[in-house]
């Protein structure tokens, strides 16, 4: 697809998003003066970050005034907050990647109109690889249609996957869940950058991938380009309600099918009190929920216990990337 025949709001973000990689590559050549502070252990920001992250808000509501903003670092300060159109930013998804000079990180933008994702733009500055996708006009990276792969057997599939790492994760949870992923597959990878793993998903690089603890503008924009680029999206369960959920399964449709049933068991329900802690907490100084204790939907013997084997779990297509319940 031509820049010319883009969607025009898509151009913005593409705009946003080319001048954030543009402050990451300056800063990622001198990484010795970077300042660092820590959001919660092992979770990192830094003033690029914050750089970036302003770069983009500017750029996105010198356009559209009248939209709304959620952003890693800002919440929803920015911007017109009852908006029916919402930008979902991460201005630098990998920050610890980044400041170990590991080259696997990128900005990720999206675009939801009433909590379904319409444009999506993930930026890898290093790569200079720009991965773009309007809903219903397929998913690109730079000028080449993306399509997921077209492998059927899990013991063929290469998967991804991201490890737990706040305060709070259940280890002991993901561990299971890694076994029995790993036992089944041909290889699992974890580069770290969760809206680059969505995306290699849709170029076919994965076949597969899965992560609990996310956040949505951690996978709001690589969603949309996979199932643009013909994969499926959904929560453990295999239903199209993950933006807000904290866990997610991409893929090509035969291989999403089988990560499902494999997964179905660990799947969490979050609940209306958590969505709304996840709102407070997407304040100034907030922009990453504390973990909090969920109930499984399949066990009530706790978090450790061995989760009892679902039946079959029927997969349908996502026909919306967002939470009806969910305030935009």
């Amino acid at each position: 697809m031509t820049q010319a025949a883009l969607h025009p709001m898509l151009n913005v973000a593409i705009k946003a998003a080319r001048a954030a990689g543009a402050l990451i590559n300056r800063a990622s050549m001198d990484l010795d003066i970077l300042k660092i502070n820590t959001k919660s252990p092992n979770d990192f920001v830094t003033e690029v970050d914050q750089a970036a992250e302003a770069a983009i808000i500017e750029i996105l509501l010198s356009a559209y005034p009248d939209h709304g903003i959620l952003a890693e670092e800002s919440g929803r300060t920015h911007g017109a907050r009852h908006s029916e159109y919402q930008w979902i930013i991460d201005p630098l998804d990998g920050t610890t990647n980044f400041i170990h000079g590991f080259p696997v990180y990128c900005v990720s933008i999206a675009l939801a109109h009433r909590n379904v994702v319409q444009q999506a733009v993930v930026y890898d500055p290093t790569r200079n690889d720009l991965f773009y996708a309007t809903k219903g006009r397929g998913a690109f990276l730079n000028d080449r249609r993306l399509r997921v792969s077209r492998r059927t057997r899990m013991s063929d599939a290469l998967i991804g996957t991201g490890f737990p790492f706040r305060r709070g994760d259940n280890f002991k949870r993901y561990m299971k869940m890694f076994e029995e992923i790993m036992t089944q597959c041909a290889g699992v990878r974890r580069p770290g950058a969760a809206a680059l793993d969505l995306c290699y998903v849709a170029a076919g690089h994965y076949d597969a991938f899965f992560e609990t603890g996310l956040n949505p503008w951690d996978v709001a924009a690589g969603s949309l380009i996979v199932t643009e680029a013909g994969g499926l999206v959904g929560n453990f369960t295999g239903e199209p309600d993950f933006l807000f959920q904290r866990e997610i399964i991409a893929g090509s449709p035969k291989i999403y099918g089988q990560v499902v049933q494999t997964l179905a068991p660990y799947s969490r329900v979050i609940t209306a009190d958590d969505l709304e802690a996840d709102a407070q907490a997407a304040q100034p100084g907030g922009g990453t929920a504390k973990p909090k204790a969920t109930k499984t939907s399949t066990t009530a013997e706790g978090a450790d216990a061995a989760p009892k084997k679902r039946a079959p779990v029927r997969i349908k297509k996502a026909e919306s990337n967002g939470n009806p319940d969910a305030q935009g």
